[in-house]
């Protein structure tokens, strides 16, 4: 029942014509082929964008931290300048007005 036959096929495409008429649909049907191409080759992209990143992460899993290095003796050692910063003053803050309330007073 729900088989499509071939004259349900014929019957499209003479209904297709109608519509878009004979010139334009080799034109549409070109500009569909171009945009399922770049669709293609996008999502093709991004399943190579995954995979590299996949790689990455694994290749970056195997890195360990180094250990903090100790002070050789003989080596003068260099204090750390230790940046201060004064506390700024606290501006009174004023307490939020209803408009709808200043509307009222008014």
């Amino acid at each position: 029942m729900g088989a499509l036959k071939p004259w349900h096929i014929a019957v499209l495409v003479v209904v297709l014509i109608l519509l878009f008429g004979a010139k334009r649909l080799p034109d549409a049907a070109r500009s569909l082929g171009r945009s399922l191409r770049i669709i293609k080759a996008e999502t093709k992209s991004l399943h190579d964008d995954d995979r590299d990143l996949a790689e990455k992460a694994d290749a970056q899993a195997g890195y360990q931290p180094l250990p903090p290095q100790q002070p050789v003796q003989g080596q003068p050692q260099f204090a750390q300048p230790q940046q201060q910063y004064a506390p700024q003053p606290q501006q009174p803050v004023a307490p939020p007005v209803d408009p709808v309330q200043r509307v009222r007073e008014n």
